[in-house]
């Protein structure tokens, strides 16, 4: 999971709290409590960086709290929260065109 690139679900709305935030799945109506807000920049972070390793970079978390984290993007992975991204970053420019 750390070199692989990873989305927040766009059914997924993050709500702040105090602890961290709530997420909710439109979709299957599932709630989970992020209670860290390292983990909410984490999640936050992941469709603008190439991969789970380089979200967990950018939002200062330590190499050796990755696994605990990992562990949490799982769960979060298991309830369709985040998924897989086979696409570029989101903030990334896309390239358009067809071939000639």
């Amino acid at each position: 999971m750390l070199d692989e690139p990873w989305t927040l679900s766009p059914a997924v709305a993050l709500r702040p709290e105090p602890f961290g935030a709530l997420a909710y799945h439109f979709g299957n109506r599932k709630l989970s409590f992020l209670k860290r807000p390292e983990l909410v920049t984490v999640v936050r972070g992941l469709g603008d960086q190439p991969d789970v390793r380089a979200a967990l970079l950018a939002a200062g978390v330590p190499e050796p709290q990755h696994a605990s984290y990992v562990e949490a993007l799982r769960g979060l992975a298991a309830t369709d929260m985040i998924r897989p991204r086979e696409t570029a970053p989101q903030n990334a420019p896309q390239t358009a065109g067809a071939p000639a």
